[in-house]
């Protein structure tokens, strides 16, 4: 009995001796913790990063690292921490944006006296934009968020966010498997002032593609059933063309990138009818090579190439059909320039495709569509008869010649 319960004691202690050898060895290998790590934010102020830093060592610096998570650059600040190891940063949000309703990353690298560093794990937070008190409603991926309106109005954009998803996939493949998160408005200057557009008054819509987030002002009233089957499948079109050809959605054309989206608005705008009719009339027709990189900045100019956009993407959709616009996005994602899309995708420069829209479907330079209708004709005729003469001629001609 003795000897049983002298080898459990020494069983014991050896047990111990190894546990709190352990926690030696893993105390001098971390030497750091980072407690009570905390953020706390006022929307296009300012954010507030605190934490303690609990070390037996003394802190040379304390690094806090924070970015966007699709952000490459990370923004790197030297902190001071206090004798009990406490840090805090108060970071000037109203001169240094960033993006609203974006997910933040953040951590801290330590460095001791003793020369050891740290690194601690990475933290989370939302930046929302806490200015209001947001009502949310959300069904497959599909999420809704608005702060003025009832009931009523969130679950209205819901259903047409539901219907924009249906029409989008019918013109490119789409993937649901990520959320779209919406967020609505109440006016453009509020949208504005939430996006630092500063200026722009006439944008009611704006989409993240690469955060899946899209902003649009509506406010709640008689008009806003249709502005919301305007902006939000416009703008939730650019978030899932994104998903569908990723990083590369920068290289295709702005026409293409914007008539898309105004394909899928399923209130499609009256008025760009009208601004092709008046610049029809006045010679005044944007050639689509001039919107591949950019859009003009002034509100006229830019409504017209918006115009023109949807106009003539659907011209490309009426005689392409979905797998030649398929076979168009793909090879400007492919890196193709905008002259050699149309011509890979579709056998046709772009400066024919333009030409035959306008005479087609504005109606411009009719005697040109007349002309590109007998030139076949012309083509034909020119083999049955004029080649056979030029031949006879010259075949009389060498044997005028031989005699």
């Amino acid at each position: 009995m003795g000897k049983t319960l002298h080898k459990l004691i020494n069983l014991l202690l050896f047990t111990a001796l190894l546990f709190f050898g352990s926690a030696r060895q893993v105390l001098s290998q971390e030497g750091v913790a980072v407690s009570d790590a905390q953020v706390t934010h006022v929307f296009g102020e300012e954010i507030h990063f605190s934490a303690q830093i609990i070390t037996s060592n003394p802190i040379k610096e304390a690094l806090l690292i924070f970015r966007e998570v699709d952000e490459e650059n990370s923004r790197v600040i030297s902190l001071n921490a206090d004798e009990e190891g406490y840090i805090s940063y108060t970071y000037d949000a109203s001169e240094n944006l960033l993006h609203p309703f974006a997910e933040i990353t953040y951590w801290f690298q330590i460095e001791l006296a003793n020369g050891e560093s740290f690194t601690s794990p990475k933290y989370f937070f939302t930046y929302t934009d806490n200015r209001y008190e947001w009502e949310t409603r959300e069904e497959d991926n599909l999420r809704v968020h608005w702060y003025e309106g009832d009931e009523t109005f969130g679950l209205s954009a819901l259903d047409t966010a539901r219907s924009g998803l249906t029409d989008i996939g019918l013109l490119f493949p789409v993937d649901t498997s990520q959320p779209i998160d919406i967020y609505i408005y109440a006016s453009p200057n509020e949208l504005q002032n939430a996006l630092f557009m500063g200026g722009e008054t006439w944008v009611a819509g704006h989409a993240d593609p690469a955060l899946g987030t899209v902003f649009v002002a509506i406010p709640p009233g008689e008009q806003e059933v249709i502005l919301m089957q305007e902006y939000i499948p416009h703008e939730m079109a650019h978030v899932l063309l994104y998903r569908y050809v990723g990083e590369n959605y920068n290289l295709l054309p702005i026409w293409l990138l914007e008539g898309i989206a105004s394909m899928a608005e399923l209130y499609p705008n009256p008025d760009y009818e009208l601004a092709l009719e008046r610049a029809t009339e006045n010679e005044t027709l944007i050639p689509i090579a001039e919107l591949c990189l950019t859009f003009p900045s002034e509100q006229s100019d830019a409504f017209l190439a918006y115009a023109e956009s949807t106009s003539f993407t659907r011209y490309l959709y009426a005689n392409y059909g979905y797998s030649g616009m398929d076979e168009l996005i793909n090879a400007y994602a492919d890196g193709l320039s905008c002259e050699a899309g149309t011509v890979s995708a579709f056998g046709e420069t772009l400066k024919y495709l333009d030409a035959n829209w306008q005479e087609t479907v504005l109606g411009a330079n009719l005697s040109g569509v007349a002309f590109r209708a007998i030139l076949p004709y012309l083509l034909i005729l020119t083999l049955l008869i004029i080649v056979p003469l030029l031949l006879g001629v010259f075949g009389g001609m060498r044997n005028t010649s031989e005699s």
